[in-house]
C-alpha cells in the first residue's frame, strides 16, 4: 500500500519544535487503570520557558500539550508513514491527515515482511523483533481510535491514542501469553492487562504484540532478534525485540524492561532512544519480574521527545499492586516535550563525564575514553564539542571508583553478612533474595510448573530446587536485610557526593565503547561498560539516544545521560536539546534488509541463549561473575 502522506510541499523544511505554552500538573484523561489497585498516570508537560520565569500557563493539559508540538505546517513530508515520531502523529491524526487504520496497517505490513515466523526464540530468518501480534485486536483498538478521534473535539483525546505499540515478551497483555523469552512459559496466558498497558490502552494506544525478550531476560548482548542495522550483529538486550522494533519502523514506539542494562543496551545497539526510569516512577505491577526493587519499565523510541510522552503517560502512582511508586513525588516534576528556544539552551548546566566508569576493553583504571575504537570516539569527542557549543560545561571527574569497598560497601563489596541458619550472604543479596521472597518469586515459578508439567524440567534447569532457593531467601533475617538497604543507600550517598563535590549536574557516558559483534560466532560486545547494572542499583534514570554510526557497517553510536534519582526532566530536557539541534542520528532509518525467502520457511531453531555471566541482566549472577 502507498504509505506516504500527502504535506504541503511548502512544509518540508525542519519544523520548529519549540514550545509556546507551560502546562500544570493535570490527570491523564482515560479514568482509572484495568490493574486492581491501579491509579490513573498523570499529564506532565514542561514549558521550556518556565526556567526563565517567563511563558503563559494553560489550564488545559491536551491544549497546552498541542501547542507545545509542531503544527502541521511545521511537519516535514517523510516517504513512508511509518518513519514520522510519535509528536508529528499526535498532530497529523487529529488533522486527520491520516488515521489509526492506516499507520497500524502500514505497520502490520512491515512486520510481515520482514518479521518471519513468530513464537521463535532463535534464528527465525528475519528481524524476530515481534514473537506474537494481535492483528485483529490491533486492527479493532485502531478503528476505536479513528472513531474517538473523529467524534470528540483534539483537545479531549489523550495524546498517544492511535499510536501502535509492542511491549516486551514479559509484561502482561490480557489474552496473550508473556513467555518472557523462553517456551518454558507457554501457556502463561494474562488474564488482564499489566498497569503500563492499562495505561496506553486508557490512551487509545494500539497494542500489536509482544515483542522477543531474551531468554528469561537474562542477556545483555541477545541473538534472538536481528539488529535493526544488520541482522548478522546482536540486538542488545533483553529488550532486544523493543530495541529493534522501533528503530526497524516495525512500531512506533514500545515498552522495554530493564534489571540492569535491558533498555540501555538494545537502546544503544539499535539506536533508539530511550529512557530507563527511576525505581518507583512507573508501575512493575504485572510485569514477570526479574530483581524486583530493580526493575523498572521505560520507553523505547525514535526519539527523546517521543520517549518522554510515553512516559508521562504511563508514570505515576500505582499502591496496591507497587508500592515502590509511593517513592515518587506526587505530582511528579513536569517533564518535557520541546527543546527550549535559546541558542544556548544547556547554559549553566555541568555534565561529567565518571573516569571510574571502565569500559570492559580497558579493564579497571583505564578511562573510559581511552578505550573507546576510533569510530566512537571520533563521535564522543564531537558530542562533547555539540554540547558545549549548545552551552553545557562538559568536564571530566573521578566519579566513584566503585572497586574500592569503602565507596560501595554494597554492591562490589567483598563484605558477607552473617546469616544465623545458613552461609553468609552478600549485602546486595541480602536485599535482593527477600525481596525475590515477598512476591513468592520461586512459589509462582513452581506453582506454574506444576499447573504446565510439560515446561517443568526447563524451568528446573534454569532455576534449581525452587523449594531450596525459597527456603534460603526466606531464613535471611529481617536485621541483615536492614543492613544491606543501609549499605544500599550509602552507594547512592557517596556516588550523590562525588557529583556535588565535582559540581557535576549529571552525568555523560558511551553504553558501548565499540563496534558489537555477530549475533552468532565471535564475541557479542567486545566493548562496554563495565559497570552497566550501577544505575540500578542506585535506582537513578538514564536517557540513551544515537549521536553517529560507524564507518564499517554503519551500525549505531549511542551516549547516555544519567544522574540522580527522579532526575528525569533534566536528562530528558538536555536530550530534547540535543536533538533538536542535531536531528540526524535519530531521523535516520536503517535499509530494509533482505532475508532469504527459504530460511523463512524453514526457520533454524535454536535453544534458549547461554548466557555469559558477566553479560547477565540478572545482578546478583552479575555480582557473582565479578567475584
Amino acid at each position: 500500500m502507498a504509505d506516504a502522506i500527502d504535506i504541503p510541499p511548502s512544509t518540508t523544511s525542519e519544523p520548529d519544535t519549540g514550545s509556546r505554552s507551560g502546562v500544570s500538573r493535570r490527570t491523564f484523561l482515560g479514568g482509572s487503570a484495568a490493574v486492581a489497585g491501579a491509579t490513573a498516570a498523570t499529564l506532565v508537560v514542561a514549558d521550556p520557558a518556565a526556567a526563565t520565569g517567563h511563558g503563559p500557563s494553560g489550564s488545559d493539559p491536551i491544549r497546552q500539550l498541542l501547542d507545545a508540538l509542531p503544527s502541521v505546517g511545521q511537519i516535514p513530508r517523510r516517504s513512508r508513514i511509518v518513519d514520522y515520531e510519535i509528536a508529528e502523529l499526535v498532530v497529523l491524526l487529529r488533522a486527520r491527515r491520516l488515521t489509526s487504520v492506516d499507520l497500524t496497517r502500514a505497520y502490520l505490513e512491515r512486520i510481515d515482511r520482514l518479521n518471519g515466523p513468530f513464537e521463535t526464540y532463535g534464528d527465525n530468518g528475519g528481524y524476530n523483533a515481534f514473537v506474537r501480534v494481535d492483528r485483529a485486536g490491533a486492527l479493532a483498538q485502531a478503528a476505536a481510535a479513528d472513531r474517538r478521534l473523529r467524534k470528540e473535539p483534539s483537545w479531549a483525546v489523550p495524546p498517544l491514542c492511535g499510536i501502535p505499540f509492542g511491549i516486551k515478551d514479559s509484561v502482561g497483555v490480557k489474552g496473550l501469553e508473556a513467555k518472557n523469552g523462553t517456551h518454558a512459559y507457554t501457556g502463561n496466558l494474562a488474564h488482564r492487562d499489566s498497569t503500563v498497558v492499562a495505561r496506553l490502552r486508557e490512551q487509545g494506544a494500539v497494542i500489536i504484540g509482544h515483542t522477543i525478550a531474551s531468554a528469561f531476560s537474562g542477556s545483555i548482548s541477545g541473538t534472538f532478534a536481528g539488529n535493526a542495522w544488520n541482522p548478522r550483529y546482536v540486538p542488545g538486550g533483553s529488550s532486544q525485540g523493543s530495541g529493534v522494533a522501533t528503530a526497524a519502523r516495525l512500531a512506533a514506539a514500545t515498552i522495554g524492561e530493564e534489571t540492569g542494562g535491558s533498555i540501555m543496551m538494545p537502546a544503544a545497539a539499535n539506536g533508539a532512544s530511550a529512557i530507563k526510569p527511576s525505581l518507583g516512577l512507573v508501575s512493575t505491577a504485572g510485569v514477570m519480574p526479574l530483581s524486583p526493587g530493580y526493575d523498572v519499565l521505560g520507553p523505547i523510541a525514535r526519539s527523546v521527545r517521543d520517549a518522554s510522552l510515553v512516559l508521562a503517560a504511563i508514570l505515576g502512582p500505582d499502591p496496591a499492586p507497587d508500592p515502590l511508586t509511593l517513592s515518587a513525588p506526587n505530582p511528579f516534576p513536569a517533564l518535557p516535550f520541546a527543546a527550549r528556544r535559546s541558542h544556548r539552551p544547556l547554559a549553566g548546566i555541568t555534565i561529567g563525564i565518571p573516569q571510574t566508569d571502565w569500559m570492559t576493553r580497558g579493564g579497571t583504571g583505564a578511562p573510559p575514553a581511552d578505550t573507546y575504537d576510533p569510530d566512537h570516539r571520533t563521535a564522543f569527542t564531537r558530542f562533547k564539542a555539540e554540547l558545549v557549543a549548545l552551552g553545557a560545561r562538559v568536564k571530566d571527574f573521578p566519579g566513584l571508583d566503585v572497586t574500592v569497598p569503602a565507596n560501595d560497601p554494597y554492591f562490589r563489596t567483598p563484605d558477607r553478612l552473617p546469616v544465623p541458619t545458613g552461609s553468609p550472604v552478600s549485602p546486595a543479596t541480602a536485599v535482593l533474595s527477600p525481596n525475590r521472597y515477598e512476591i513468592r518469586y520461586w512459589q509462582a515459578v513452581q506453582a506454574f510448573a506444576e499447573s504446565h508439567p510439560e515446561n517443568a524440567e526447563a524451568l528446573r534447569r534454569q532455576f534449581g530446587d525452587l523449594a531450596a532457593a525459597a527456603a534460603t531467601a526466606g531464613a535471611i533475617p529481617a536485621s541483615v536485610r536492614d543492613e544491606g538497604e543501609r549499605r544500599r543507600r550509602t552507594l547512592q550517598a557517596n556516588y550523590q557526593k562525588a557529583l556535588d563535590d565535582a559540581g557535576v549536574d549529571f552525568m555523560l557516558v558511551l553504553p558501548i565503547g565499540g563496534r558489537i559483534g555477530p549475533r552468532f560466532g565471535g564475541t557479542q560486545l567486545p566493548n562496554y561498560r563495565t559497570f552497566y547494572q550501577l544505575p540500578n542499583a542506585l535506582t537513578w534514570p538514564m536517557v540513551s539516544f544515537p549521536i553517529g554510526y560507524d564507518s564499517g557497517e554503519g551500525l549505531p553510536i549511542n551516549a547516555a545521560f544519567w544522574g540522580p534519582r527522579f532526575s528525569e526532566p533534566a536528562l530528558i530536557q538536555a536530550a530534547i536539546d540535543y536533538q533538536d539541534r542535531y536531528p540526524k542520528y535519530h531521523r535516520a532509518a536503517p535499509a530494509d534488509p533482505v532475508f532469504d525467502p527459504a530460511a523463512q520457511r524453514s526457520p533454524k531453531l535454536a535453544p534458549d541463549e547461554v548466557v555469559p555471566p558477566e553479560l547477565s541482566n540478572d545482578p546478583l549472577v552479575a555480582e557473582e561473575a565479578w567475584r
